[in-house]
């Protein structure tokens, strides 16, 4: 089965809670697109975006709190 997200144009990307005004290095994701996490660099939106199984994303939040 393949896995469907909403249409790129139509995500609703958030910052992370850890960016400043400044322009620190700092990723953007979009969320609701289970079983997929859309994630990008904000610094860089035009570069692309990394899908991420959701999974996986929850294990790698959980291991950075």
């Amino acid at each position: 089965m393949k896995a469907e997200i909403a249409p790129l144009s139509s995500l609703a990307w958030r910052k992370s809670s850890y960016s400043n005004g400044t322009g620190g290095d700092c990723v953007e994701v979009a969320d609701g697109n289970l079983p997929l996490v859309p994630v990008r660099d904000s610094k860089d939106t035009a570069r692309g975006h990394l899908l991420i199984p959701a999974s996986r994303w929850a294990s790698f939040t959980d291991a950075l709190k």
